[in-house]
């Protein structure tokens, strides 16, 4: 049971790592192939597999039986994919002859050439057909091989042996116990020579690197705290790279300390070679439990909880300090004694009594760890092993337990309790497999949250944290708000980045914990590369890499029509003579545009050819008749808006009862900033069908008229001085037009004198007026002109 879940990771690593050399599958790919040669070798790996025996066979003779019809799979596809292009161009060849005309002679050497292009087109056509039929039988034969994987494994695990507390068990242990010996003896006789045949240098060099390594442990050890401490700015990524290289430093100690003994025991030439092997299979084991360890121990910190990770208290870590050594050793005996056992071929008893052993530790350690977890809580859940924190902790006892953790201790202790009682049963191997299954989630689960939290912390320090962010108030408004958009975008695109990469990293842990359920990870990996073929929908075929080029030139062009609009508005729109609302048009139609063509090109690239979009327009059009309509008609008046122009951005404009700026024309509605400075969202479709008074559609200038009414006794002369000098003196009041004051006439025995003046903007109109009365009414009171009642001042834009 080791070694399947070992077996699993190093099979996929060893598949990432060979899909990561692009350049010798480019070496293989440029030499010449026999595709003959090639449809043989594929017909008869085929023929193989179908002729093996499918009873009583080993899960790893299942395994190599489906490797090799995949080669035979691959071998086919192949041959077909280089006879294509040339079956391709002799069809062209062919056509480009034409058909004879029938009782015309033809020249001796087209015909000639005729019936040589037909011949090797038949052959090409015949070996074509027969290597698409190859690879279908392959294809059949490997699902056929997954099948019956599956089949033994839910075998294995509904098989039911002796209960370990029946006499039976023990006594079948019993019999078997000596040929077990002999068999154990005969391993060992082959490897106990060459062991001792290392001469002394051998070994006096093996005890240094030893040495060496473990000094190098210790110092790297330091020197990973000083870094993180003082390299890498404070925050959360410091403790993420600091966890990661507490990790690879206890993968790296026992795994080169393995490596140095296998090496040395290689340099002896009388060492069996099947031995060396084993001994390779058990370094493997020892480098993955260097790696269980350094992530118990990166994950716990216990002692140092400025450097955790999780959410846990220091003394829940201290409490588990344990676990990471115990979990990591029981896991490399128990993997090594399966090996031994698989390799002598042990009996099954001896193999029954193995998968106990493993069963019983893993549940051993899984009660200490349950029960340290619960030690020292009183029955309310009221924490008391802390004297520094006992009246904080039992005011909120559960609060200091992550809710987590109280899910994996209720999980551990169902499967606990599941596990034990399959083995009181008799079902060893389906206990064996919870306990394995148990650890092997435990150790997924924990390596994919590190590398999560690494890559989140790595994407938010070097993508969200900048200085540009950091305003510091002195800056002017519009670079502190470039700034501020440059902080948001970098932060999204961290959060974006982070989430990506962890949905990767999630689904490759998946992977690896559905492994061992009768498929592994070449196996899902296989499965999941059929996604390049495509997913067809009616004549459209959806492939990962078109899909892939068109989102990426989605978001590129995006991004150009982004940079695009931007050097419009702050490099070429400032060198022209247009308004601010001529600008903002052109600008706003030119990001439209933009976005359609790069839609267009994006829909290409996936392979639906825009004729193929009519479907998308007719459910558009249904739409439409249902509900859309209002959606599609401020669409529509938005664009009329931007062309036409009858109201642009930075009009003073009254619609439907409201007055404001134009803010902004949007694809569907319009932003009016109200004189209270808060905003209006109108439908575009507002400006289109109904009455709208643009104070500011032909020019810009605001008119100011004061009424005052004046005795019948009163100075006209002097009254009309008085208003015009107001009005000429007063900085706001335009010279051009000229102001003028007219005697409007006679209203119930009193003289209605009218002020007229111009300022520069509508919007200044209302402070203008008020500092007008102001001075107006100062000076005709030194002027001892008096007002029969108080002035209605009406204000009204410019004719």
């Amino acid at each position: 049971m080791m070694t399947l879940t070992a077996r699993y990771l190093l099979a996929l690593i060893a598949l990432v790592i060979y899909q990561a050399l692009p350049t010798a599958a480019l070496a293989q790919q440029d030499r010449p192939v026999d595709a003959a040669a090639l449809l043989e070798e594929a017909r008869k790996d085929i023929g193989a597999v179908r002729a093996a025996p499918r009873e009583s066979i080993s899960d790893a003779q299942l395994n190599e039986l489906r490797s090799r019809a995949l080669a035979a799979q691959a071998k086919a596809d192949k041959a077909e994919a280089d006879m294509a292009p040339n079956l391709a161009d002799v069809t062209a060849r062919l056509a480009e002859l034409g058909t004879p005309t029938p009782g015309a002679a033809e020249a001796a050497d087209v015909a000639a050439q005729r019936k040589e292009l037909a011949r090797t087109q038949a052959t090409l056509d015949s070996q074509v057909k027969l290597a698409r039929l190859l690879s279908l039988e392959a294809q059949q034969a490997a699902k056929a091989v997954v099948a019956q994987r599956r089949q033994q494994f839910g075998e294995r695990l509904s098989e039911r042996t002796p209960s370990p507390l029946s006499a039976t068990f023990w006594t079948d242990l019993k019999r078997e116990l000596p040929a077990d010996a002999a068999k154990l003896r005969q391993f060992t006789s082959a490897l106990v020579p060459a062991i001792a045949s290392v001469s002394v240098p051998v070994w006096i060099g093996m005890v240094v690197l030893m040495a060496a390594i473990v000094a190098g442990h210790v110092v790297l050890r330091r020197a990973l705290v000083r870094v993180a401490s003082n390299r890498i700015p404070p925050g959360q990524l410091r403790r993420s790279m600091h966890a990661l290289g507490v990790v690879l430093l206890w993968v790296l100690t026992p795994g080169l300390m393995a490596h140095v003994v296998s090496v040395a025991l290689s340099t002896v030439e009388t060492a069996p070679t099947d031995a060396i092997a084993q001994l390779t299979a058990l370094e493997g084991i020892i480098w993955f439990g260097g790696f269980t360890y350094g992530l118990g121990t990166a994950l716990l910190m216990a002692g140092s909880p400025s450097w955790r990770l999780p959410s846990i208290s220091d003394e829940l870590a201290l409490r588990l300090k344990w676990f990471p050594l115990a979990l990591a050793l029981a896991s490399v005996v128990g993997w090594s004694l399966a090996r031994v056992a698989l390799t002598i071929e042990a009996s099954l008893a001896a193999t029954v009594a193995l998968n106990t052993l493993m069963a019983l530790s893993y549940m051993l350690i899984a009660l200490a760890a349950l029960l340290r977890l619960g030690r020292g809580r009183q029955p309310d859940g009221s924490s008391v092993d802390s004297a520094t924190s006992s009246e904080t902790a039992s005011a909120a006892p559960e609060a200091s337990v992550p809710v987590w953790v109280a899910v994996l201790r209720t999980a551990a202790w169902g499967l606990l309790a599941v596990t034990f009682g399959a083995l009181l049963l008799g079902y060893v191997a389906f206990s064996a497999f919870i306990s394995n299954q148990f650890v092997w989630c435990l150790i997924i689960g924990g390596a994919a949250y590190l590398l999560a939290v690494v890559v989140d912390d790595l994407c938010r320090s070097l993508l969200g944290n900048t200085k540009a962010g950091q305003a510091d108030g002195k800056e002017p408004a519009a670079q502190e708000e470039k700034t501020d958009y440059l902080a948001r975008t970098r932060a999204q695109a961290a959060v974006l980045v982070s989430a990506i990469v962890r949905v990767g990293i999630y689904f490759l842990g998946l992977l690896l914990i559905l492994a061992p359920y009768g498929e592994g990870p070449l196996e899902l990996l296989n499965r999941a590369g059929r996604i390049n073929e495509g997913l067809s929908i009616g004549e459209v075929s959806l492939k990962p890499g078109a899909l892939l080029q068109a989102a990426l030139l989605l978001v590129l062009g995006l991004a150009a029509v982004r940079l695009f609009k931007r050097w419009l508005t702050d490099r070429f729109m400032p060198t022209t003579q247009m308004d601010a609302g001529m600008r903002m048009s052109i600008i706003t139609l030119s990001g439209y545009a933009g976005t359609v063509v790069i839609i267009a090109l994006a829909i290409s690239a996936v392979g639906m050819g825009l004729e193929r979009v009519t479907w998308v327009a007719s459910a558009l059009s249904v739409g439409i008749g249902f509900g859309l309509q209002a959606i599609v008609q401020n669409f529509v008046s938005g664009l009329i808006l931007l062309a036409e122009r009858p109201v642009k951005v930075g009009d003073w404009v009254s619609v439907s009862g409201v007055e404001g700026d134009i803010r902004k024309i949007n694809v569907r509605a319009t932003e009016i900033q109200m004189g209270d400075r808060s905003t209006l969202i109108i439908p575009n479709s507002e400006f289109i069908t109904k009455i709208v008074r643009n104070v500011t559609y032909s020019d810009n200038i605001g008119l100011v008229q004061v009424k005052l009414p004046m005795p019948l006794s009163t100075d006209t002369k002097a009254a009309r001085e008085v208003l015009i000098e107001a009005f000429r003196s007063h900085r706001g009041v335009l010279s051009t037009p000229a102001p003028t004051v007219q005697l409007e006439g006679v209203t119930d025995g009193r003289l209605v004198f009218v002020a007229t003046g111009f300022v520069n903007s509508p919007r200044a109109a209302g402070n203008v007026k008020s500092e007008l009365l102001f001075d107006i009414f100062e000076k005709l009171r030194a002027a001892h002109i008096t007002l029969e009642q108080p002035a209605a001042i009406v204000m009204k834009p410019s004719p």
